[in-house]
C-alpha cells in the first residue's frame, strides 16, 4: 500500500505531490474501516512494506550520493532527487515514530 503522500511521484510528475485519497486500497486511498484491503495482513504488514520501502530509498539514495562524489553520475538532478527523496522518507518515518510514542504514553498514562 503506498503513503498517502508518495514523494517518488515528485520527480515523475513535473514537480506535483501525489496524495492519495481516503477511500479504497484499489484505488490507491487509504481504507478508512482499517481494512488491509483484502489482503490479510492489516497494519503489521503494512508497517512491513512500508520499512522496507523506507530501507530501499535509503540504499538507493546512499548509491546516489556515492555516485556524485566519484562524479560517475550520469544525470546530477536525479541523483540530487534520489538523494532528497531518501532524506524526506526518514524524516517522515521519523515524525510517524515520535507521534506513535507520544499516542502510546498517553493512552498509558491515562487514569481509569
Amino acid at each position: 500500500m503506498p503513503l498517502p503522500i508518495d514523494p517518488s511521484s515528485f520527480a515523475t510528475s513535473g514537480g506535483e505531490w501525489s496524495v492519495g485519497g481516503v477511500g479504497s486500497a484499489t484505488d490507491g486511498g487509504v481504507p478508512v474501516d482499517g481494512a488491509a484491503g483484502g489482503s490479510g495482513g492489516g497494519f503489521g504488514q503494512m508497517l512491513t512494506d512500508q520499512i522496507s520501502n523506507l530501507e530501499s530509498l535509503q540504499t538507493e539514495g546512499g548509491q546516489a550520493a556515492r555516485s556524485i562524489a566519484d562524479g560517475t553520475a550520469t544525470d546530477p538532478s536525479s541523483a540530487v532527487v534520489a538523494v532528497e527523496r531518501a532524506r524526506l522518507s526518514m524524516q517522515l518515518a521519523a515524525q510517524l515514530r515520535t507521534k506513535g510514542i507520544e499516542a502510546f504514553n498517553d493512552v498509558f498514562h491515562t487514569q481509569v
